[in-house]
């Protein structure tokens, strides 16, 4: 059985990969890789500025709660 499963997503693997870089080529012929790598920079720069936002909100709420904590 374990056998088999591992031939199957080998072969899943396979194929995607191909697939892959069939897409691939196609982008760099077309110029379109660099739509590409800009909408996922973009998508990861949201990302890390969503993260450093709520770093400065937990951070503020922790502050408060331990600022109540010792003056209650």
């Amino acid at each position: 059985m374990m056998k088999k499963l591992t031939l199957l997503f080998a072969c899943l693997f396979t194929a995607l990969s191909t697939r892959a870089q069939g897409l691939e080529n196609s982008l760099y012929t077309n110029g379109k890789i660099y739509i590409v790598v800009g909408v996922i920079a973009i998508i990861f720069i949201g990302i890390i500025l969503y993260l450093i936002r709520m770093e400065k909100k937990i951070k503020r709420l922790e502050e408060k709660v331990n600022n109540e904590s010792i003056a209650g």
